[in-house]
C-alpha cells in the first residue's frame, strides 16, 4: 500500500481550514482550537507549507491567556487541557517561539490537586503524584497527563522534574493486568478493565524512556487487540503507542486506511479524528519522535 492512498485525506483536511483562519472542528462547522491544533500537527509532518499553516497557527493564539494556557472557549477558561495540544501546533516555527514558551512554562508550573493517600481512599491509585488534569483545581488523569508529556519531550523538558514525575503517574497508573484505563486501577477493590485509546496515548508519550519489562503487559494488550478496532480514536492511539515501542504493527497501514474509507459508510470524521489517522499513517517511531523532527520552516 502507497503513500498516495492518504493523500485524498490530507486535501480532505486541507479543506476545512476557515476564511477567517484556523480549522473546523467538521466539514461545515464551527472552529474549535484542539481541531485546530491537530489538523495544524497533521498537515504540519505532511509537508504543508509554513505560509498555508500560519493563519491558523495565528487563530489559536486568539485561544491563548496572558499566563500562557490555552482554553476550550472563552467562556470555560479553567478548561485548560488544549495547552499541549497547541504546543505541539506550534511546534516547528520559529515565529511562534514566545508564544510557545509560554505554554510550556504554563504547563509547568502546573498540575493537578493531589494529596496524601488516606488510609480510607477507595482508590489504589498514589494520588499524590503529579500530573495535569482537564479542568485546573481538579484530579489529574491519565490523557491530560500524556498530551502534556508529548508536548514537553518536543519541548527540549525530557528530563525536567515535572516530565519525569509525570511519567511516574502514569507508570502508577497503569492496571497490574496491562493497559490503562482513565487513570484509575482499582476501585472498591475491584480492577478497572484498560482502554485502547487510554492505554495508547499513554504508550505513546512514555515510548522510549520506560523500560520495556515495566510496560510489556501493556504492550501485549495493545498487540492482541489492535486487530478488532475499528474507530479512529482507538486504533489511532493504538498504533502510536505501539510504533513508540518499537512494535509499529506490519499492517498499520491497511488498518488505516480501511478506518478512513468507513467514513463512506458512517459520515465524516472530525477534524480531531481525522488528524490523529494522518498523523499515526506517518509517525513510524510514535508521535514524538514524529514532531521532534519537524524543522523550522521559516
Amino acid at each position: 500500500m502507497k503513500n498516495h492512498e492518504i493523500l485524498p485525506y490530507i486535501e480532505d483536511l486541507r479543506k476545512r481550514l476557515l476564511a477567517e483562519g484556523g480549522f473546523a472542528s467538521r466539514p461545515g462547522g464551527k472552529y474549535r482550537p484542539d481541531s485546530n491544533a491537530w489538523a495544524i500537527m497533521a498537515l504540519s509532518i505532511t509537508g504543508t507549507d509554513t505560509e498555508f499553516l500560519k493563519p491558523a497557527r495565528i487563530r489559536l493564539l486568539k485561544d491563548q491567556l496572558d499566563d500562557g494556557r490555552v482554553t476550550i472557549s472563552p467562556e470555560h477558561q479553567d478548561v485548560i487541557w488544549p495547552t499541549s495540544l497547541a504546543i505541539m501546533a506550534l511546534h516547528g516555527s520559529s515565529d511562534f517561539d514566545v508564544p510557545k514558551s509560554k505554554a510550556v512554562t504554563f504547563l509547568l508550573n502546573t498540575t493537578g490537586e493531589h494529596w496524601a493517600k488516606r488510609p480510607d481512599e477507595p482508590i489504589d491509585h498514589n494520588t499524590a503524584i503529579k500530573g495535569w488534569p482537564w479542568v485546573v483545581n481538579t484530579h489529574s488523569w491519565v490523557e491530560p497527563t500524556a498530551l502534556s508529556i508529548i508536548a514537553l519531550r518536543i519541548s527540549g523538558y525530557e528530563s525536567h522534574q515535572r516530565t519525569q514525575e509525570a511519567q511516574l503517574m502514569l507508570m502508577d497508573r497503569q492496571l497490574p493486568k496491562g493497559g490503562w484505563n482513565y487513570g484509575n486501577t482499582r476501585v472498591f477493590g475491584k480492577e478497572l478493565h484498560p482502554m485502547p485509546e487510554t492505554t495508547g496515548i499513554a504508550l505513546a508519550s512514555i515510548g522510549g524512556q520506560a523500560p520495556y519489562q515495566t510496560i510489556e503487559r501493556s504492550i501485549y494488550y495493545l498487540k492482541t487487540n489492535i486487530d478488532k478496532m475499528q474507530t479512529p480514536l482507538s486504533l489511532g492511539w493504538s498504533i502510536l503507542g505501539l510504533s513508540a515501542c518499537g512494535e509499529r504493527p506490519v499492517k498499520f497501514n491497511k488498518w488505516v486506511i480501511h478506518c478512513l474509507k468507513n467514513q463512506n459508510r458512517y459520515g465524516m470524521y472530525d477534524t480531531a479524528m481525522l488528524s490523529l489517522m494522518i498523523i499515526a499513517f506517518f509517525a513510524d517511531n510514535g508521535i514524538v519522535k514524529l514532531l521532534s523532527a519537524t524543522s523550522k520552516k521559516d
